[in-house]
Formats: C-alpha cells, sequence, structure tokens
C-alpha cells in the first residue's frame, strides 16, 4: 500500500493521473494541477478507507499557495503515479476545520 510520502513525492514530481469522474470535477471547480502539487508540502491523511471498492484508499486535506483547503481522494495502489478518484474544495457546512466531519 502507497504510503503518504511516496504520495507526497508523486504529487511534487506530478505523477499523478485523474480519473475521469475526478477530472471533470477538477474542471468544474477551477482545481489545478498546480495547486495539487503545491498541496505535497502540507497533505495530511484525514480518513483511510483500506477496504474501498476498487483499491484502498484515503482523504487527504493539503493547502496551496493561495491557502485554498483542498480534499483530495486518492488511491493508495501501489504504482509510478498516485491516481486521484475526486477532488474538491471541503464545505465549512459539512466540515469541522476542514478535517472532521459534522455529525
Amino acid at each position: 500500500m502507497k504510503s503518504l510520502s511516496e504520495i507526497q513525492q508523486q504529487f511534487k514530481a506530478g505523477s499523478f493521473e485523474f480519473t475521469r469522474h475526478a477530472f471533470k470535477r477538477a474542471i468544474e471547480r477551477n482545481i489545478s494541477d498546480q495547486e495539487i502539487r503545491e498541496i505535497a508540502e502540507n497533505v495530511e491523511v484525514i480518513e483511510d478507507y483500506p477496504d474501498d471498492k476498487y483499491s484502498p484508499s484515503c482523504l487527504l486535506l493539503g493547502f496551496a499557495k493561495s491557502d485554498r483547503a483542498l480534499h483530495i481522494q486518492v488511491s493508495r495502489m501501489e504504482s509510478d503515479l498516485t491516481k486521484i478518484i475526486t477532488v474538491y474544495e471541503p464545505d465549512e457546512q459539512e466540515w469541522i476545520d476542514y478535517r472532521n466531519r459534522r455529525k
């Protein structure tokens, strides 16, 4: 299973790919490849999904240089690229400090 440090290195290097769904969402939400590279410095795992449908995955929180918070769900399957499953700005109505789901 891919570690957080491997994901960070791949983000920094631009070694990531979007699923069709994530690509569509990134365009709709105006989230750039550059912002994904930028969050590599401060990204953290906030939820882990070891039994996800297709492969183990996790939800990451990171902040772009503009202080824009991003949630990125990625596959933790070992590969030369990190696969981005979805990406979005967390809604403050649904998240406490962007890290904990409101109940």
